[in-house]
């Protein structure tokens, strides 16, 4: 059984027991969370497609650890005009376990 969700506006294709990044939630570490826009759900071949999304199903999860992912290098440069900017970026994640999908 799997389901794609629409989490913190973006989708993802999720499973029990999988782990996912996604961005930054404002949910303490270990606090039980719920995501109820599921826009597919299948149910062992059964496939149920929202309008915009499937009533009565929800995920379940659990936050597991807030992270910050890899160094992201943004150079800017124009040639010949002296023009260069040096600038570094890292995203802030949060890392969940999906415990359930409920139809």
């Amino acid at each position: 059984m799997y389901a794609i969700v629409e989490i913190a506006g973006q989708q993802f294709k999720v499973e029990k027991d999988q782990t996912l990044f996604v961005n930054r939630l404002n949910e303490e570490r270990g606090a039980k969370v719920e995501f109820d826009k599921v826009l597919l759900l299948d149910a062992d071949g059964k496939v149920k497609v929202g309008t915009p999304v499937v009533e009565g199903a929800k995920v379940l999860a659990e936050v597991v650890s807030h992270v910050k992912g890899d160094k992201v290098i943004v150079f800017k440069k124009r040639r010949r005009k002296g023009y260069r900017v040096k600038n570094g970026h890292r995203q802030c994640f949060t890392e969940i376990k999906v415990t359930d999908v409920v139809a």
